[in-house]
């Protein structure tokens, strides 16, 4: 099946920002003053989600896809990984990302109804672990999840139909984590100190350079 073809998550905007009011640039962190303002925009997606065709909702900025981002943390480094020339798209190469995640499929009525008290956020961790599984082979070891807010760009075009919902996995510093596929992507670790180095911060993906300016 082509990518475009596939059937994906979605929440119309106006409902999401409950006509812009909730709207916001940058991050939204689950600290603060903008707890509430982050979940009332978490509740709306779990109200009011549906699904698309994927070709369609990349260009219809009357809809969000909401992507779950994760950041591996082991102690004070984040797990970096740049994408090579044997990738996907071309635009990407060489760039550096800290999030893994990809966007959300719904699952079948009949199987929501075997799990108890089903919710948006049992769908988002069933698909943040199908994507974490795709992308990386991550050891045995204790492992804690966290939501620690929202990602929302609308100054580029293609970030415009997307929000994050912004993840960090902290893992212990004995458990090893390596891609897949290594002709696609090349992984490593990297400091916070060293992520902000202009030099590496400038290489970041959008999404990275915001996510990484609040870990």
């Amino acid at each position: 099946m082509n990518k475009m073809d596939e059937i994906i998550v979605v929440v119309p905007r106006n409902e999401l920002f409950k006509n812009e009011k909730l709207a916001f640039q940058g991050t939204l962190l689950n600290d603060g003053e903008s707890v509430s303002q982050g979940m009332e925009i978490i509740n709306n997606m779990e109200n009011h989600y549906g699904t698309m065709r994927r070709g369609d909702a990349e260009v219809d900025v009357d809809f969000k896809q909401p992507i779950p981002y994760a950041v591996i943390r082991r102690g004070d480094k984040i797990f970096v990984y740049k994408r090579l020339a044997g990738g996907g798209e071309t635009r990407l190469h060489d760039k550096l990302s800290i999030g893994v995640g990809g966007h959300m499929n719904d699952m079948p009525e009949e199987e929501k109804a075997l799990i108890e008290d089903f919710s948006f956020y049992t769908l988002l961790t069933d698909n943040l672990e199908r994507e974490l599984s795709e992308e990386l082979e991550i050891g045995p070891g204790a492992r804690e999840t966290e939501i620690i807010g929202l990602i929302n760009d609308d100054s580029q075009e293609v970030s415009k139909v997307h929000i994050g919902v912004l993840v960090v996995i902290d893992i212990e510093e004995d458990v090893t984590v390596e891609v897949n596929e290594p002709e696609q992507l090349e992984g490593f670790w990297l400091s916070i100190t060293d992520l902000m180095k202009p030099e590496v911060h400038s290489k970041l993906e959008s999404w990275s350079q915001i996510a990484a300016e609040v870990l």
